[in-house]
């Protein structure tokens, strides 16, 4: 299979591949590898950084978010150039996001979201209700499965202000119909808000011809930009001159220089950023981005797929005990699956010890998260066996 992999030279571009006590990496879906360019980017940038100094916000630092997000968005988003931009955690960006879109749905007094969304998303938007006196709305789902078009439709009213939703289950790795859901919520008024973190970089996303109205995601897992780097946010060109984020910042401003009084929001996307970019932070992604762009987001799906299959095969062949936590069918699944076995907590640190790096998700569940571009067959195979050897291990 490695031998036949259309992808199988894309290894060589990372580190630590078979030079570390690492043998199976099944966590690309919540850090991923780094690569040698991106290493390579960030001493340039430093270097930059000593020898230009401050003249470096001037020759290429301050349009850097939103050159960077209009490469994510045409490579990876589906989306036109002007919508995107690169900036603060997935948490704030995912608090502004949200805080704009409910201000243009004034007297709508509710928030539909699932109860087993991704924790950060349940908190930032239980704050928010809270913060502004609106109601949450909760689909309810199997933790093995996601949200279905049918339950939005179910859930959505004249009372809906925005919808938000993970288009790949963090836990279960169910890929929900974007753009169904999307239509289902614009049917009766509302707006969607889209967490990408799970999908971006491993499944083809379309948000201009899907219709999505906004979308938030991280850039460390699929994308490496490394621990830490800084989340993307997407706002469609339609809502942007009425879009009033909260937080106001002096990068945001229309003429930043000027200082003066009173806030003015810049044009377009740079509206939705606050303060001082982490360049440094989203250095790394690039390589990845361009990547991706040579060899195809499709390439990376169809690896993706092959990935997860063979990984479930192993796991009905090699640990008999294990439930699949995830949908069977792979056009119902992002990058990764979730295995359930009682004895799956206890089993983590001894994995690591060995070398396999999946992870832990409560109340049973073993995620493995293969990344196309670094994972090789083998390494599933690896990983597999080790966990079939541990759970055998009393």
């Amino acid at each position: 299979m490695d031998a036949a992999d259309p992808l199988r030279d894309c290894r060589a571009l990372f580190h630590g591949i078979d030079e570390s006590d690492v043998v199976a990496y099944l966590d690309g879906n919540s850090l991923g590898r780094p690569t040698i360019e991106a290493t390579e980017a960030i001493t340039a940038a430093v270097t930059q950084w000593s020898e230009r100094l401050i003249r470096g916000w001037d020759e290429q630092w301050f349009d850097l978010p939103v050159t960077i997000g209009d490469r994510l968005g045409r490579v990876l988003l589906g989306a036109a150039p002007g919508q995107t931009t690169i900036g603060d955690s997935t948490t704030v960006l995912l608090y502004k996001l949200a805080r704009g879109a409910l201000a243009l749905r004034p007297g709508r007094t509710e928030i539909v979201l699932d109860t087993d969304n991704f924790p950060t998303d349940r908190y930032v938007l239980e704050g928010i209700a809270a913060e502004v006196g609106l109601e949450l709305r909760w689909i309810t789902v199997d933790p093995a499965a996601g949200v279905e078009a049918d339950a939005v439709r179910d859930a959505v009213s004249d009372r809906t202000a925005l919808v938000v939703l993970s288009h790949v289950a963090y836990r279960s790795g169910f890929l929900a119909d974007a753009e169904s859901i999307t239509l289902a919520a614009h049917a009766a008024g509302a707006l969607v808000l889209w967490d990408l973190c799970h999908s971006v970089g491993s499944v083809p996303i379309e948000l201009d011809a899907w219709g999505v109205d906004f979308a938030v995601g991280c850039t460390y897992k699929y994308l490496n930009g490394g621990p830490g780097s800084p989340a993307f946010g997407y706002v469609h060109a339609a809502h942007q001159e009425a879009f009033r984020q909260p937080i106001w910042g002096w990068m945001g401003r229309r003429d930043p220089f000027e200082m003066a009084a009173g806030y003015v929001p810049a044009e377009g996307i740079r509206r939705l950023i606050s303060g001082t970019p982490a360049v440094l932070g989203m250095i790394a992604m690039r390589s990845t981005i361009d990547l991706i762009d040579r060899v195809g987001i499709d390439a990376v799906r169809a690896k993706s797929i092959r990935l997860t299959e063979h990984a479930l095969d192993l796991c009905r062949d090699l640990v008999p005990g294990a439930r699949v936590g995830s949908p069977l069918d792979p056009a119902r699944r992002g990058g990764h699956v979730t295995l359930d076995h009682p004895r799956f907590r206890e089993a983590l640190p001894r994995l690591w010890d060995r070398g396999v790096l999946p992870d832990f998700r409560a109340p049973e569940g073993l995620r493995l998260g293969p990344s196309p571009l670094s994972t090789s067959y083998t390494e599933v195979l690896t990983g597999v066996r080790t966990i079939a050897e541990v759970l055998a291990d009393p």
